[in-house]
């Protein structure tokens, strides 16, 4: 493992100070600070008095410090913070260092966090290496162990329902992947020296819970930020019955006009575990915090960090902007605060995806939203206007040719909806940010009806990967002012790994055109038009 000295130096801890002492949001969760004489590890955002510069001790990861013996800060709460997501090093560092960033990737996803969920052994398999090389290499990358960064991961998630809510401590423990009370217990007081009970005291958590009312987290992100760009790409997408996005007013936006969105509400269904659990969830900003604040409907309780990871997803509250504008600032300098927009569910992604290939944002919103009031399951809200859930693989997988006709469904795209919704229920499909991207932009392609800039669309908001690059899109090649998929490939060179924010950036440009439905690209077939980005 590598010494605290060796850490401190990797981080350059001069300057993880002078961010700390200016309480810098841009390096939130980017390291963490841990103070030797009160035995506390923060975030550089933390308002706490400023320790002396000799009793800080500086980490890249929350884990880190646990393992050296230091427990969260109860008032900037460490799990609050983005994460530090590496995609800087994909394209640029040795293979031990991929892998061992594949890895973090699959444990940061609550699904492996129970423990009859993948360990490492099942994740080091996954990877196509052995238990003892995965351990080696993510030692020598995060400086503990796998099971040190899962156990960390879990007791973080935990501590945000205990201060975030009224949740029984039953219920806590076992979303938080803990298989018995006992051990959430002992691990508490193994790591934070408190019980979980003492914990929720000190932290003087007010949310009231309770059967039928809303659970209240709070989400960190990284300045700037774009909130009403972001919001403004869901609420012109938003299906009838599964979204809505409110505007400041709440009134209906004029054509043409530039309106303010305030939050976006949506219904959600999570399969865990052979359950399925569903229900809505709501997303309002606080940019003011630099926080996304969360409501959730007490049915999702079970869930509530799966939720947490797929709103963040959402929102791409973990993108890390500082790195980015570094790359992109130059070639489009009005887009610092926009963030590649995610999903909730991989396949609904995907199925909008292919609903909205060769017609307009507008169309592929009224295709969907028959699909809803088709498909999609009812479901009982107190908000009006959300009273669907968005259709299952396998209900898709089972609707008939003349069912999606009626809707408007030309048979090409019944033909690749059936395709992915079968791969997808089956089981194998995997559409979510711990899935392997070349493997599953190959799968996609193999499929009737996908082609690149499908899978690319697909890889960048489901799969969450900052690369894509849908070559072959005509309105990104008119932004970037060249004619051929091949040139725009090129061009893009210098944006790696950033290609994803490249794309946003290039599609919100104030000089570029949005495609027309005619203008598309000749390689693909069918075609996707980004007039606006249909999915």
């Amino acid at each position: 493992m590598p010494t605290s000295h060796t850490l401190t130096e990797a981080l350059e801890s001069d300057a993880c100070y002078l961010a700390m002492k200016t309480h810098d949001a841009r390096f939130d969760g980017s390291f963490f600070t841990a103070v030797t004489s009160t035995g506390i590890y923060c975030r550089p955002v933390c308002r706490v008095k400023l320790p002396r510069r000799e009793n800080c001790r500086f980490f890249r990861h929350a884990a880190q410090a646990e393992a050296a013996g230091f427990r969260p800060c109860l008032r900037c709460r460490p799990e609050l913070a983005p994460r530090a997501s590496g995609a800087a090093s994909w394209s640029t560092e040795d293979a031990s260092r991929i892998l061992a960033l594949q890895a973090a990737r699959l444990i940061d996803e609550p699904d492996a966090w129970s423990e009859d969920g993948p360990g490492a052994a099942q994740i080091a398999a996954r990877l196509g290496v052995s238990d003892r090389h995965l351990r080696r290499i993510f030692e020598v990358q995060f400086g503990v162990s796998p099971l040190q960064y899962l156990q960390t991961r879990r007791l973080l998630a935990a501590k945000q329902l205990i201060a975030d809510t009224r949740l029984p401590m039953t219920q806590v423990a076992l979303a938080s992947g803990f298989a018995s009370v006992r051990r959430f217990n002992a691990a508490f007081l193994e790591h934070y020296g408190l019980n979980p009970s003492a914990l929720r005291r000190a932290g003087g958590a007010t949310v009231e819970g309770g059967e039928g009312k809303a659970i209240e987290v709070r989400l960190g992100f990284r300045p700037p930020y774009d909130a009403n760009a972001m919001l403004g790409f869901f609420a012109r997408r938003a299906l009838r019955g599964v979204e809505v996005v409110s505007t400041a007013d709440g009134k209906e936006p004029a054509k043409g006009s530039t309106p303010t969105y305030v939050k976006l509400t949506r219904t959600l269904r999570v399969q865990q575990g052979g359950q399925a659990h569903a229900g809505w969830l709501q997303l309002r900003f606080d940019l003011e915090r630099e926080q996304l604040l969360l409501s959730v409907s007490d049915s999702l309780a079970a869930v509530l960090p799966i939720v947490i990871s797929r709103a963040r997803a959402l929102f791409d509250l973990d993108a890390e902007p500082m790195a980015i504008n570094a790359a992109l600032h130059a070639a489009f300098p009005h887009g610092d605060g926009l963030r590649v927009p995610g999903t909730v569910d991989g396949f609904e992604l995907a199925v909008r995806a292919v609903l909205g290939q060769q017609i307009t944002v507008a169309a592929a919103r009224t295709l969907g939203s028959r699909l809803v009031e088709a498909f999609g399951e009812p479901l009982a809200t107190p908000i009006e206007g959300l009273n669907r859930l968005f259709p299952t693989p396998a209900t898709i997988a089972a609707a008939s040719g003349d069912a999606l006709g009626q809707l408007g469904i030309v048979r090409q795209r019944q033909t690749a909806l059936h395709a992915i919704a079968r791969e997808v229920a089956s089981g194998k499909l995997a559409l979510h940010a711990g899935a392997d991207v070349p493997s599953t932009i190959a799968a996609l392609q193999e499929l009737p009806g996908i082609g690149a800039w499908t899978a690319q669309y697909i890889a960048m908001r489901a799969l969450r990967w900052p690369d894509a690059f849908p070559a072959g899109d005509v309105a990104l090649q008119k932004a970037l002012g060249v004619t051929t998929a091949r040139a725009a490939s090129e061009a893009s060179q210098a944006w790696r790994p950033w290609r994803s924010y490249a794309v946003l950036r290039a599609w919100h440009a104030p000089s570029s055109t949005p495609a027309t439905a005619t203008e598309t690209a000749a390689a693909e077939l069918p075609l996707i038009t980004t007039a606006g980005l249909a999915a």
